[in-house]
């Protein structure tokens, strides 16, 4: 991408989202970082000097048109990158609604209400919407069934968004990562009863490379969709 970009992150708090903000970051680009509260915000601002932030609630789509509204979004927006993520695992038997919803909510219905309040930006730029999607997205198994469902659905959002708005010159990248180490991989670890170990797992900055390789290809070449699996 030359010249001064405009990037919306979401998740640089932790895990891949902070290791494609520390990237974008130190290699000058301008970055909008959303945040889940003022607080979060706050400790963005610090960890990146000069970025702005953004405020709304992921797990509360339905409020986030309100939030934007008393903000001010970026007058250009060249990526917006879905980074941020919940899971809880649990078997069908088990899975209450309330955890359903959070999990769709964050996962699948925020990105695509992102995503809505910022087309025209993107239009307008010819930019680039990356959804940080899972192998989960791909493949269900026991115990993923509201995790995965909400990554088969940011896969459908995905591939219907890039039909739309290839005629506006907008880009469309699924990223789908193996297991990757972040304090997420360590959460499910705890979940299925087993030991962690990061070195088992992706590194966050090889994720990192590849996002930043889809959004960096020129114009004229889109990556649709891009697994990642561990090596060796």
């Amino acid at each position: 991408m030359a010249g001064m970009a405009t990037h919306v992150i979401t998740g640089a708090g932790s895990g891949i989202g902070s290791a494609v903000a520390r990237r974008l970051h130190a290699r000058g680009d301008d970055l909008v970082l959303h945040a889940r509260d003022a607080g979060r915000a706050k400790e963005l601002s610090a960890e990146f000097p000069g970025a702005t932030t953004l405020v709304g609630d992921l797990a509360e789509p339905d409020r986030l048109s309100w939030a934007f509204s008393h903000q001010s979004l970026p007058d250009r927006v060249d990526s917006l990158l879905h980074i941020a993520g919940v899971v809880d695992l649990g078997t069908v038997d088990e899975l209450t609604p309330r955890s359903w919803h959070h999990q769709l909510n964050v996962n699948l219905v925020a990105p695509a209400e992102l995503t809505r309040h910022l087309l025209p930006q993107l239009r307008a730029a010819r930019g680039h919407v990356v959804f940080v999607n899972s192998g989960a997205g791909l493949a269900a198994h026991a115990q993923w069934a509201a995790y995965a469902a909400s990554k088969h659905g940011l896969k459908a959002l995905a591939d219907s968004l890039r039909q739309e708005e290839h005629v506006n010159g907008v880009r469309v990248t699924s990223v789908y990562p193996g297991r990757t180490a972040s304090p997420m991989q360590a959460k499910v670890h705890q979940q299925e009863g087993k030991r962690y170990d990061p070195s088992q797992w992706i590194d966050p900055e090889s994720v990192a490379t590849t996002i930043l390789t889809a959004i960096d290809l020129p114009k004229d070449a889109e990556l649709n969709d891009v697994t990642i699996r561990p090596g060796s």
